[in-house]
């Protein structure tokens, strides 16, 4: 934790150098040198970097926090009776069986033992659902590669669509006269249906490395699986049209409400970005975020207020984001950067867009496919959807035509 606070620190002392020098190097007319732009960028580089160093060790101090957890309970009574047994996919039996399946060419090279523990697990479509303990590894993997997960709702349906009711309008109190008629005025609901879109990857693993005691096949898939998964969710929660694929946030339907049309097609303002704070509703900003591209932060880094100070404020606590206006800033490859009619930046409450997950991740070993090769396929599967539940919770700033 000292050497994150260092590191911040750090980063803090270049970002004030770098703020005086480009006041010091900025002309009567508000534009840089092109000398003096590259000189900052280098300083922007560096600070980019050193943010990035801080997150992998907040994530290490994190795992390494879960990892000195103690792995089992003390015994309290009988100890051939333990109450911590688990049953189904959450047992020892069904993973290590899972495991044995994965690495065995077919159910030919599996004794009925493991046969028999995989019947708890069987998919309609050939393969196994991961073990419980390997899925919660999944999820939590998805949130490393997944910015959107950690700020959105997620919720864990089994089948069918989820029906969630929303309140279309508000009814209203009235002012009567004595004796006279209170006016109905009721509220108006609707519902937001949420479905499943089924996302896969294909994963080859040779068959000698397979074959390789040493070779940790769980955390080759885990990671493979949530860095290919995490990326193609994330890009669909913010710019799928709801065909085939989630509905995402900057959508041109069911997605987040303008709230600011920049007058500039290739720049973004103070005011402009005030004017976009302001177009969310008070309550909705108390759990408000700004996401946008890494370059996008960059232009906005150069943005000052009616006093002086610049609107990008990074953070000297650890595992604080750096904020804008007050408000927390994430960065996503997803959003799109200053262009021409381009939704640059998005603006609002989060956790009124849900993430659905459709209980059970699915594994299927491919041998024959790529026998010839040497190889041996993975085919992971999952069932997921996403909607903005409230349109006004978020706004966006869309660049001029």
């Amino acid at each position: 934790m000292n050497k994150i606070l260092e590191l911040r620190e750090k980063r803090n002392k270049i970002w004030n150098t770098a703020k005086e020098f480009l006041d010091q190097k900025r002309g009567a007319d508000g534009f840089v040198p092109a000398e003096a732009a590259a000189e900052y960028d280098k300083m922007e580089a560096d600070m980019v970097a050193l943010g990035k160093e801080i997150e992998r060790l907040e994530r290490q101090a994190a795992y390494d926090l879960e990892m000195s957890k103690p792995t089992s309970a003390p015994i309290l009574g009988a100890p051939n009776k333990s109450a911590e047994d688990k049953t189904g996919r959450a047992s020892a039996e069904y993973r290590k069986a899972f495991w044995n399946a994965m690495r065995t060419r077919g159910n030919e090279g599996l004794d009925m033992s493991v046969k028999n523990a995989l019947q708890i697990g069987t998919d309609s479509e050939g393969g196994y659902l991961v073990p419980d303990e390997f899925e919660r590894t999944l999820v939590e993997a998805l949130d490393e590669e997944n910015v959107f997960r950690r700020l959105a709702n997620v919720i864990t349906t089994s089948s069918g669509d989820r029906k969630i009711p929303v309140v279309a309008s508000k009814g209203t109190a009235s002012w009567i006269d004595e004796e006279g008629t209170i006016p109905d005025s009721d509220d108006a609901f609707g519902q937001v249906s949420i479905g499943a879109y089924k996302l896969g990857t294909l994963i080859k693993v040779s068959e000698e490395l397979l074959n390789d005691s040493v070779f940790n096949l769980e955390a080759y898939i885990s990671r493979e699986f949530a860095r290919r998964i995490g990326n193609k969710e994330e890009d669909a929660f913010f710019t799928g049209d709801g065909s085939g694929k989630p509905t995402g946030i900057l959508a041109a339907t069911g997605g987040a409400q303008l709230g600011v049309t920049t007058a500039g097609a290739t720049a973004v303002t103070m005011d402009e970005v005030l004017d976009l704070f302001y177009s969310l509703k008070a309550p909705y900003r108390n759990k408000a975020v700004f996401v946008m591209n890494d370059a996008t932060v960059k232009a906005i880094r150069k943005l000052k207020d009616g006093q002086g100070q610049y609107l990008w404020q990074p953070s000297l606590q650890a595992g604080t984001p750096d904020t804008i206006l007050n408000r927390p800033v994430y960065t996503s490859a997803y959003v799109p950067t200053i262009a021409a009619a381009a939704k640059t930046i998005v603006f609002g409450d989060f956790s009124y867009y849900w993430v659905a997950d459709r209980q059970g991740r699915v594994f299927k070993r491919l041998n024959e496919l790529f026998a010839v090769t040497g190889q041996v396929g993975f085919v992971a599967t999952q069932r997921v959807d996403g909607k903005l539940i409230l349109p006004e919770a978020i706004k966006v700033l869309q660049q001029k035509a």
